[in-house]
């Protein structure tokens, strides 16, 4: 695997494989990489003929009192592991190569109104961060093809969104979430987790999974919402938000719609929890 960090270098290895007429996959990260980025790389050996992945802990999408310089920071491992699943390129820009006229003077991507609901109404700007900087990577990269993990389901819904507004001829492609044995979701924030919090941590899962049968059962949308925003609370975590959206664009769900995604975030400790289920149901 090689591996760049200047733009230039970036793009000359690309316009190569270009040149061979190879289709170009992406998988763009933050780092402190577990399965399910694994996961994500090897999907897109089976979309592309040449993958790149990218590692930039991204100071936009963090708000003032975020974990920006706590963030995990793994490089070398994260390099052996992309190695390992057969990435064939790992660009790693610093700061200044993102933003190199300083952040406060950058151009800003902004996908209004799904950028401001669930997490983007607890961390206002972070999906301003999110859409500039991948914007960003799918201009210095060009890939006929990306890749991002279904945990961060509003984020693929706005990336979704970002990329057929501005005509990008780019597939979005969303990978399912990969779960520890009790069901806790990966996530690189899980290290902050201590052994007790660790414990608690999957109740998250367990209050989603029972929202399908609920519905089932004939309750309506807002008391499904009341009573697993109480079962997350029960299994000591502190509850952020429990929605249940269209699973096509967010938009709050009725009871005429099939496609559902059930949302949910919540605090343990320092970690902020994010899972989502997506529930089918049949029409009559």
């Amino acid at each position: 695997m090689e591996s760049v960090e200047l733009l230039q270098d970036l793009r000359r290895r690309v316009a190569a494989w270009r040149l061979a007429g190879q289709r170009l996959a992406l998988v763009p990260t933050m780092g402190n990489l577990h399965r399910g980025h694994i996961s994500l790389i090897e999907e897109a050996r089976r979309r592309a003929d040449r993958v790149v992945a990218s590692i930039f802990v991204n100071p936009l999408q963090f708000g003032p009192s975020e974990d920006l310089g706590a963030y995990p920071r793994t490089l070398e491992e994260d390099r052996r592991r992309l190695d390992e699943a057969g990435c064939d390129l790992l660009f790693t820009p610093g700061v200044q190569v993102m933003y190199p006229h300083g952040q406060e003077s950058h151009t800003r991507v902004e996908v209004p109104g799904l950028s401001a609901i669930l997490c983007g109404a607890t961390r206002p700007g972070h999906f301003v961060g999110v859409t500039t900087v991948v914007s960003k990577l799918f201009n210095m990269v060009q890939p006929d093809v990306a890749l991002f993990g279904e945990k961060d389901f509003q984020q693929l819904v706005v990336i979704r969104r970002m990329v057929a507004d501005l005509n990008m001829p780019i597939e979005i492609v969303g990978v399912p979430i990969a779960r520890e044995s009790d069901g806790l979701a990966m996530s690189s924030r899980n290290g902050y987790l201590t052994a007790e919090e660790r414990a608690l941590a999957p109740g998250l899962h367990r209050a989603l999974l029972a929202v399908e049968s609920r519905l089932a059962a004939g309750a309506d949308i807002a008391e499904v919402e009341a009573a697993t925003t109480g079962m997350i609370r029960e299994a000591g975590l502190g509850p952020d938000y429990v929605s249940i959206r269209s699973a096509i664009d967010l938009e709050p769900a009725t009871e005429q719609d099939e496609d559902l995604v059930v949302l949910a975030a919540a605090y343990l400790g320092r970690a902020r929890l994010i899972d989502n289920l997506r529930i089918r149901r049949i029409g009559d």
